[in-house]
């Protein structure tokens, strides 16, 4: 990501400044204008602003967290490693920082809702963070013992087990549930309703 904070806006500014517009920009139509103005655009920003890797605990902090409640949270996990000495100590920061994050959770919603009209744009941030999932699967081992990554094999993998599961009549629960209602569902014509009864 880009590191704004050690940028060269100074520079950016003149690199810029320095190109003659009206040359390359004349009798060209939006498109091409912005295609070159995009290009000089990035060409300096590749210049002046640094990039950084995001890694760590930063990259994921949520909207609420400040600099103090992650003093309470430290804190927190100090008292937890010491508990084998003394349980209170370890009871009291886990609720001072449980309190901490209930706060900071309902004073930034409170913010939100109120400059709602205002800071559209902050609200919606908000609550994509709130709404965002984990989308991968993790790794499976298929039945030869090989570790499948692609997503294909994956679904294959989990569609032959949850196929067996819920198909297989041999299993435990279908023998159960037939044998609890005293019919032969296996031999039986699936229930059919008619339009009459929709």
């Amino acid at each position: 990501t880009l590191d704004f904070r050690r940028a060269g806006f100074g520079l950016f500014e003149d690199l810029l400044g320095r190109v003659p517009w009206h040359k390359p920009l004349e009798g060209r139509g939006a498109q091409e204008s912005w295609l070159i103005f995009k290009d000089h655009l990035l060409q300096a920003q590749e210049w002046c602003i640094p990039t950084k890797r995001k890694s760590g605990r930063n990259t994921s902090r949520p909207a609420w967290m400040n600099k103090e409640l992650l003093d309470k949270l430290k804190h927190k996990r100090e008292a937890y490693r010491e508990q084998e000495q003394e349980q209170v100590a370890w009871g009291e920061y886990r609720e001072a920082a449980r309190d901490q994050v209930r706060k900071a959770k309902t004073l930034i919603e409170l913010n939100l809702a109120r400059d709602i009209k205002g800071n559209k744009k902050s609200f919606y941030r908000y609550i994509g963070d709130e709404r965002r999932t984990r989308e991968n699967v993790s790794p499976l081992w298929n039945e030869t013992g090989d570790l499948v990554t692609q997503d294909m094999e994956k679904a294959e993998i989990l569609n032959d087990f949850f196929a067996s599961v819920f198909t297989d009549k041999s299993s435990s629960c279908t023998a159960k549930v037939t044998e609890g209602k005293g019919r032969d569902w296996e031999n039986e014509e699936p229930p059919t309703v008619g339009e009459d009864k929709v």
